[in-house]
């Protein structure tokens, strides 16, 4: 059990150290997961093939002492089994609910684009509203809850590219990038001594916050103080977008007030408890890259959204 504390800053701060127990470097995805956590939002990890997003997941659970399920996308997943579904009981004569891997708190949806439209949009009421609904009645899910899903960037063939309505229900996006060749040693090095990536406990993991650190740590965002001249540059930024000829979709309201959430949790992570026009700028790329569509002709002619939305953001003068 984790041990008690009055701060969940700090409870929450140890989470970084112990999940290097198990995953080498890739602090800034252990930190998007944070922030998501913190603002009851969902991640879209995005990295190749062993690059250790399922055990980052299971980490991330064991460090918080919260429950988690992994759920493989495949062709034929049928909603239902995200979900849960009603099965016929002999012996009472009736139906019951079985309950599917979403009753959890931390949901690993892996590899979200190998499964057809219908089974991705089966998760959007349980991001949206944390509940699902079976044969007309919802039923709530677990708090805390999140959906980190995982998707390869390199591989197309066989895979449904989630749409954009889904894409904007991801609180934020994290690259999953290949270690450093420092780092690579140090990965190849643990396993020659014996290391298990199955066996989270031999590796000495154990939690270090709990859920209640982390409902507070919430409670402590939503109170984190913002200038009513950092929310006119966030909508200016939210508006630059809409107007960028190289886009065909720029910022939803939606996505401008996840920037504000993730501005806070950052600011509160840093020890503040106000938010600065930096923390926006240094939560913009992850928290709204993936919620903007290029025109045809800018990704022909080899035009990223990165850059669009940093020359986006060079245009709009930085608050004071």
């Amino acid at each position: 059990m984790a041990d008690p504390t009055t701060d969940p800053r700090e409870a929450l701060g140890r989470i970084q150290a112990e999940v290097a127990k198990a995953v080498v470097g890739q602090n800034s995805a252990v930190t998007g997961l944070i922030i998501a956590l913190l603002t009851r939002g969902h991640v879209l990890l995005e990295g190749v093939p062993g690059t250790a997003k399922t055990l980052l997941i299971r980490a991330m659970a064991k460090a918080l002492d919260i429950d988690h399920k992994r759920v493989q996308f495949t062709p034929d997943l049928m909603p239902g089994d995200v979900t849960g579904s009603l099965m016929y009981d002999r012996g009472s004569g009736e139906f019951r609910f079985r309950a599917g891997p979403v009753f959890t708190n931390l949901l690993l949806a892996d590899e979200i684009n190998r499964t057809p439209p219908k089974t991705q949009a089966s998760l959007l009421e349980a991001m949206a509203e944390r509940q699902v609904t079976v044969d007309g009645q919802p039923r709530a899910l677990p708090a805390p809850f999140m959906v980190a899903a995982t998707q390869n960037p390199i591989e197309y063939e066989g895979t449904y590219p989630l749409p954009e309505a889904q894409l904007d229900r991801f609180l934020i996006k994290v690259n999953m990038d290949l270690p450093e060749r420092s780092e690579e040693i140090e990965i190849v090095q643990r396993h020659a001594q014996g290391f298990d990536a199955s066996n989270l406990d031999a590796a000495g993991l154990q939690p270090v916050a709990s859920a209640a650190d982390l409902e507070a740590g919430i409670q402590a965002v939503r109170s984190v103080h913002i200038r009513p001249e950092v929310i006119a540059y966030i909508v200016d930024i939210a508006r630059a977008t809409r107007q960028t000829p190289s886009l065909t979709l720029g910022m939803s309201p939606r996505a401008a007030t996840a920037l504000l959430a993730t501005s806070r949790a950052w600011a509160w992570l840093s020890g503040r408890d106000f938010v600065t026009p930096d923390d926006v700028k240094t939560l913009v790329q992850p928290t709204i890259a993936h919620r903007l569509a290029l025109r045809p002709e800018a990704e022909l002619e080899g035009v990223r959204v990165e850059s669009v939305l940093a020359s986006a953001l060079d245009s709009i003068p930085v608050p004071r």
